[in-house]
């Protein structure tokens, strides 16, 4: 990747949603991103190339955090800050276990949830730390949590335990970095309730399983949605905020 441009953002979950709008934007501001997902995106690639911009697009599956982190350590040392003014983490991707009472979900897809909402980011946090700790640039760490994990709700056990943990964590790593020279900046933030596939598998759960889905079904037929393109510009206006991790819990509508 060049080292021309004066910031580099490393996003999980790029591929679609809200990740892949917030990929397209900032593209479109000229950072330089890494994008880790499941899979690659022909039109980040097609857009970074008619921009000029540097891109690059690792197919991973996040379950296996530790493979994840490792890669983007050797990555990341390898690149080095030069010609930095900002280096930025956002753990954005996310999956949700079967909707139904804890009773009711194989350990082994619970067990996945959790390795992805919760291990990977704190695995990917880690290493990042590590990588850029003598690096001179402004560091963050943005981690897209949920109303969930602040909010108890049936048969969401797994996602809100996750959301909640991402939470107190991202608390911890701030007065972790509080005490280091050029110590980085985190928030764990709510990014809204936003029209994606996610609200797609709420909105069709077994109401048997899932108290809630009346709720959720009433959010799409009131409009109160919001879009991922409009949920990813009130996310990055946040991460653009000179008061950015100033509390580490946050939510876009504050």
């Amino acid at each position: 990747m060049s080292t021309s441009v004066a910031h580099l953002t490393i996003l999980t979950g790029a591929s679609r949603g809200m990740g892949l709008s917030m990929a397209r934007q900032l593209l479109d501001a000229g950072h330089a991103l890494l994008c880790i997902s499941r899979k690659t995106n022909d039109t980040l690639a097609a857009q970074a190339a008619g921009r000029g911009v540097p891109l690059e697009q690792w197919p991973q599956d996040l379950a296996r955090g530790e493979q994840a982190a490792e890669r983007l350590a050797t990555w990341l040392a390898a690149r080095g800050a030069a010609g930095l003014q900002s280096v930025t983490l956002i753990n954005n991707a996310g999956v949700l276990p079967r909707i139904a009472p804890i009773g009711a979900i194989p350990a082994a897809d619970l067990a996945q949830a959790l390795r992805v909402d919760l291990e990977a980011p704190m695995l990917l946090t880690g290493a990042f730390l590590r990588a850029t700790a003598g690096w001179g640039c402004v560091r963050k760490v943005l981690n897209i949590s949920s109303g969930l994990g602040r909010r108890a709700m049936a048969s969401q056990a797994g996602y809100c335990a996750a959301k909640a943990g991402m939470d107190h964590y991202s608390r911890c790593v701030a007065l972790e970095e509080a005490q280091s020279p050029n110590g980085a900046r985190i928030v764990s933030l709510a990014p809204g309730v936003i029209d994606t596939d996610m609200q797609v598998q709420l909105r069709g759960a077994d109401p048997a399983d899932f108290p809630d889905v009346a709720n959720f079904a009433g959010l799409k037929d009131k409009g109160m949605l919001t879009s991922p393109d409009e949920a990813a510009a009130r996310v990055l206006a946040y991460l653009a905020r000179p008061d950015f991790g100033s509390n580490p819990v946050g939510d876009v509508r504050d």
